[in-house]
């Protein structure tokens, strides 16, 4: 069996021990051993972010733009647009761009989000999560009721 080096986690695992416990313990076993690719992790990061109340969505500027493109082509919904992530043999790094609602305290959401992540990857991946770094690209304005333009060559005051 050959083995190729790609940009996946190899952990490690005694013997007899249960999948998922926390602190980079893996998944070698004398009868095989599992790998993670870093896409998993970010999938599991960015569905771990998007049940947090208070954030609206992902991803620069730029990022969303070719994600609509991509969206309007039947392409995927994006759950790993907004996350970067580097897994290692029995760690895993997490950065997240966000967009966040209006009127939510940005230090508290990304602690509730930076805590939820960590939890998701650990219990699911077995690695050890070294950090999450939460940048916040912009922040999604409410839409105010009735506020519509007119419409051309009406009058805007009466």
């Amino acid at each position: 069996m050959t083995e190729t080096k790609t940009s996946t986690a190899t952990v490690e695992q005694a013997s007899g021990r249960s999948f998922g416990v926390q602190g980079g313990s893996g998944l070698v076993t004398e009868r095989g051993r599992t790998t993670i690719a870093d896409g998993v992790v970010a999938k599991i990061a960015g569905m771990a972010a998007r049940e947090i109340d208070g954030v609206h969505d992902f991803g620069t500027g730029t990022a969303r733009a070719f994600g609509a493109i991509r969206g309007a082509f039947g392409g995927e919904d994006g759950v790993t647009r907004g996350m970067a992530v580097e897994v290692g043999e029995r760690q895993a790094a997490v950065d997240i761009h966000l967009i966040v609602e209006y009127g939510v305290a940005i230090p508290d959401l990304a602690q509730a989000v930076r805590g939820h992540v960590i939890r998701a990857v650990e219990r699911m991946c077995g690695l050890e999560v070294t950090e999450v770094n939460i940048a916040v690209d912009d922040v999604h304005l409410p839409r105010q009721e009735g506020a519509q333009q007119p419409a051309e060559g009406e009058p805007r005051v009466q």
